[in-house]
């Protein structure tokens, strides 16, 4: 599937490019070997500097292009994946996981990654344009089955042919994709790699295509530790607290006091209207036994006023019970701890 090969070259050297300054030699020497196509040398740097910072974002971040490049796809997922946790304001890991994806054929997957990199970064312009390509790669599925269906179904022959002829030009370059696999998609590089820029992509069906670092993200990205400012005093028990309460107010069918503990800027899990998420919420908790149970919570600080929390929930009710990991992305609003974001799975 020529087409969802993009996002996974480009993404590195914008966000590490503005790390140049300051990095340590270990990292210089592994970017450049990255850079010269050496990645188990490289590899080797990185896990060296991460034995002793090993929450270091732009070393994981390196790491995981170097394993994209090894064709380890299934590790590099993992480190962008651990990346969104611990650093869920960056949309860079959320595009290069969606480039996994793709280039996996795993395009509602992909289309949810590049979803999160919009939340976090509504100007991200690379995620906007990457996600309107797995959109078409989707509908170009679909016609196609369409057709395997119904081959005298003329609309979707048309529709089929304009997707294809919309992305049979390569209007981004003809250099061939650096990737050994069919992926039409790219991330960026690292740092070194600012001062010589990423090949062109090549054209495909779908480009979930390069990335750019906004401006305002990659001090973040670089030394996590010393940009986040630590609270004045620890939230944990406050926001632990506040969970508790939360999965009281549900298994008790309190609908007001549930959705109460919500952020007016929540984001729903799958994009809809807050209303139209709400009246489905009322629907499933205000007619049955509900038992929810919070284990071992995990709390994560952001900053003063941003935190994660994840634990494991243990959900019943008549005919149904299900243990699942969740985390809850929380932020403070006034006095309160409310809920921004919920995930499900570790």
């Amino acid at each position: 599937m020529p087409g969802v090969t993009r996002i996974l070259l480009l993404l590195a050297s914008v966000i590490l490019s503005t790390f140049v300054h300051g990095q340590s030699d270990e990292y210089q020497e592994a970017s450049k070997l990255f850079r010269a196509g050496q990645h188990a040398q490289a590899l080797e740097r990185v896990d060296n500097i991460l034995k002793s910072t090993p929450k270091d974002a732009r070393a994981r971040f390196l790491k995981g292009l170097i394993l994209t490049e090894q064709s380890k796809p299934a590790d590099a997922i993992k480190i962008f994946t651990s990346l969104t946790e611990d650093f869920p304001e960056l949309p860079e890991p959320y595009n290069n996981l969606a480039v996994l994806y793709a280039s996996q054929g795993q395009y509602d997957r992909a289309r949810g990654a590049l979803e999160m990199a919009i939340r976090t970064h509504p100007s991200y312009a690379t995620a906007h344009e990457n996600l309107g390509d797995i959109y078409a790669k989707m509908a170009s599925q679909a016609y196609d089955k369409a057709l395997q269906l119904d081959k005298g179904n003329a609309a979707a022959e048309t529709k089929l042919g304009l997707i294809k002829e919309l992305f049979s030009s390569n209007t981004r370059g003809n250099k061939p994709p650096a990737s050994k696999t069919d992926t039409s998609t790219r991330a960026t590089v690292s740092p070194v790699v600012a001062s010589k820029p990423a090949p062109p992509p090549p054209a495909a069906p779908v480009q979930a295509a390069a990335v750019t670092q906004p401006a305002a993200q990659p001090a973040a990205a670089t030394k996590p530790a010393e940009t986040a400012k630590p609270p004045a005093a620890d939230p944990s028990s406050e926001v632990i607290k506040t969970v508790n309460s939360w999965a009281k107010a549900w298994s008790d069918n309190d609908i007001k006091g549930y959705l109460g503990f919500y952020a007016p800027n929540f984001q729903t899990p799958k994009g809809e209207p807050r209303s139209d998420w709400e009246a489905a919420r009322r629907l499933r908790i205000g007619k049955k036994k509900i038992e929810v149970r919070v284990e071992t919570p995990k709390v994560k600080i952001t900053d003063s006023n941003r935190v994660s929390v994840t634990f494991r929930q243990d959900y019943r009710s008549p005919g149904f019970k299900v243990a699942s990991t969740k985390t809850l992305m929380m932020v403070k609003n006034g006095d309160r701890w409310m809920i921004q974001q919920e995930r499900v799975g570790s």
